[in-house]
């Protein structure tokens, strides 16, 4: 699934349709026959690579306001989602009179690409998304999980956890087929090289996390212009401000996305923001290895782009 990192993805493709992902809980193929309007926003990330945060400076340019009419995942749903309904989605989509966010774990090359929307892939350190990760493994009600998806009990207890050092130090080594585990390393840089490769096309933007971090506010006056969304500039300050990090951690409840109650604390999905976590839990040598590997999986110019904060 798009959140455990443990699910295992099923891909299909022929040349002329998109390809197509299934795991447990998310299937790609809820997008065939989408609707799309003039505007729409699609944002397509891996997990815990600033999905939410996205979808949250989305919002606030759209609505103008912190005060959001609805809680985000209300306003924004996830529309591969087979925890809701399809029809439900839909019907809430089609309802909605502002501009639409929708949000997605496809890569592009499984998503319907139409002119009149924009998509929007957001890139985070691969360390750094695989640490937030795995603490949002912990997090995670499993069996609610399993419940709404018609997924079978396990036979026995689960394989005790590894520390996190340890299970990072897999998740690099980790040999799997990219479009079968997204949340893989070898899956990060399948979806990353595949936007990539489409950052020429006038309707596709690539935002790196940590230029979010780094200039908040520039960030979001840089979306709003690729958006066509003009901002008053009284209004900018209170719109950076409910962007931060803070006001989204303490706002948990109405914006970490659990429709579903599949969170044992909503506050703990924001859980720190930052960057560099993953990078300081490997020594030179082990981090060297890292390099290494995903010199392998992607181009010269996206790996300077994505490790531009390695040092």
């Amino acid at each position: 699934m798009g959140w455990s990192g443990s699910i295992r993805f099923v891909s299909e493709s022929r040349p002329d349709v998109p390809a197509r992902y299934r795991s447990p809980d998310e299937d790609s193929a809820r997008w065939v026959g989408f609707p799309f309007r003039q505007g729409d926003i699609v944002i397509s990330t891996r997990s815990k690579s600033g999905t939410t945060w996205m979808q949250m400076l989305c919002a606030l340019l759209v609505f103008q306001t912190p005060h959001l009419p609805a809680p985000l995942f209300t306003l924004s749903p996830w529309l591969d989602w087979l925890v809701v309904p399809r029809a439900e989605v839909y019907g809430r989509l089609a309802a909605q009179e502002h501009r639409r966010i929708v949000k997605t774990h496809t890569p592009l090359d499984g998503l319907p690409l139409d002119s009149r929307a924009t998509y929007i892939v957001v890139a985070r350190h691969p360390l750094d998304m695989a640490v937030s990760l795995y603490h949002q493994g912990d997090n995670l009600d499993r069996g609610r999980l399993r419940r709404l998806t018609g997924q079978p009990e396990p036979d026995g207890p689960p394989d005790p956890r590894l520390p996190l050092r340890e299970w990072l130090l897999r998740w690099i080594d980790q040999d799997v087929a990219p479009r079968e585990e997204l949340d893989s390393l070898p899956g990060v840089m399948w979806h990353l090289s595949d936007a990539w490769a489409r950052r020429v096309d006038p309707n596709v933007v690539l935002v790196h996390y940590a230029d979010l971090a780094a200039d908040l506010g520039g960030e979001m006056r840089r979306l709003a212009a690729l958006l066509g969304i003009p901002v008053p500039e009284a209004t900018w300050p209170e719109l950076v401000r409910a962007a931060s990090f803070e006001h989204m951690q303490g706002n948990a409840a109405i914006l970490a996305p659990d429709p579903a109650g599949v969170f044992k604390d909503r506050a703990a999905f924001f859980r720190q923001g930052t960057s560099g976590s993953g990078r300081q839990l490997l020594d030179d040598d082990e981090l060297s290895h890292y390099r290494a590997r995903t010199a392998r999986m992607a181009c010269t110019d996206l790996l300077a782009w994505l490790h531009r904060d390695d040092g």
